[in-house]
């Protein structure tokens, strides 16, 4: 029974510094070529709404959180319409995959690869996105 016990309390802690680890991120940041950019902080992204950001060289990027705490990061410029609009999207699944669509003319694009869902032709850039 000793044991046991031990075994429990050696689970529990370690449970609670995974826990304890993971609330304290505070910034969201990008890799780029140069490498990690601090885009913002981890408290403006929100389950189902996209934060717009700006790049040092000028381009927008949104970015996105699930249900689950997954982030991700596209390319804010819709390229149907040339607009600066994808963070304002509409979110969801298909097929399991996790989308955004264009809040002007409806395309879906997935947040995982940047195909478009709705034109196997069109793509837009995505990064790899770290809480720290």
């Amino acid at each position: 029974m000793t044991l046991a016990s031990e075994t429990t309390t050696t689970t529990t802690a370690t449970t609670a510094t995974t826990a304890t680890t993971a609330t304290t991120a505070t910034t969201v940041q990008l890799r780029l070529t140069d490498g990690w950019f601090t885009v913002c902080d981890l408290s403006l992204l929100m389950p189902g709404r996209g934060v717009a950001a700006l790049l040092p060289d000028g381009r927008q990027v949104a970015l996105f959180q699930d249900h689950t705490g997954r982030m991700y990061a596209i390319d804010n410029r819709d390229p149907f319409s040339g607009a600066a609009v994808l963070s304002r999207g509409l979110t969801g699944t298909h097929q399991g995959h996790p989308f955004v669509a264009s809040p002007l003319l409806k395309q879906r694009f997935d947040l995982e690869t940047g195909q478009c869902l709705d034109d196997e032709t069109v793509r837009v850039t995505t990064y790899e996105v770290r809480a720290l």
